[in-house]
């Protein structure tokens, strides 16, 4: 059975995350991650599920699919993501990768056989804008607020710090707040909540 692309693990701490791209722009030795366990229930499912699809397994880089997907918070998954701080550029020596369940090597010596079967070398891989840069839609995810190094917001063994939990928890609160609400609002438009009415001493008697 072969494994699903996209899908890895860090090499040290062995969290899995998706590859959203396997090589930054400008970059080749960095690639955009997202740890699995950082997601909330439905991130998490919706990402899966989208791992899973065709469209997740045809794509070149994991984050063409991802923009063309939403989150259940009506968020574009690609933008949404970055938003909710779910993303992280690691180095590719640093990422595990299963092309199938007897092989295992990291995503540097992934794309290094890519570019040699492409005749290319690994800095050709990133899609590229047409700046020659950078990558649309993901610009603001690589070029606006810096994603964050995995070293610098893990420790050795991939667990998080409290300023990391606390960021998460207050993101996945929001999220939840959200879907509570349009939740409550589509019940309501169906069957409105009906007022109690109070009833006398003498209805009861």
């Amino acid at each position: 059975m072969m494994a699903l692309k996209h899908v890895g693990r860090m090499t040290k701490s062995k969290q899995k995350v998706i590859v959203a791209y396997r090589v930054i722009p400008g970059e080749p030795e960095n690639c955009l991650v997202i740890p699995t366990q950082g997601l909330d229930a439905s991130q998490h499912d919706s990402i899966i599920g989208l791992v899973e699809s065709n469209a997740g397994q045809t794509a070149y880089e994991f984050a063409e699919a991802m923009h063309r997907t939403q989150l259940p918070d009506g968020l574009n998954m690609l933008v949404g993501l970055h938003k909710y701080g779910k993303m992280q550029k690691v180095p590719t020596d640093a990422v595990e990768m299963t092309p199938d369940t007897k092989t295992s090597l990291t995503l540097a010596e992934l794309n290094k056989v890519i570019a040699e079967q492409k005749g290319v070398t690994v800095a050709d891989l990133a899609v590229k804008g047409a700046d020659g840069k950078t990558v649309q839609p993901v610009k603001e995810a690589l070029t606006s607020d810096p994603v964050a190094d995995y070293t610098a917001t893990t420790n050795t063994d991939g667990v998080l710090s409290d300023e990391d939990l606390a960021a998460q928890y207050r993101s996945q609160a929001d999220a939840l707040f959200k879907e509570a609400k349009v939740l409550r609002e589509q019940a309501e438009e169906l069957v409105p909540t009906k007022k109690k009415t109070k009833v006398s001493a003498k209805e009861v008697q």
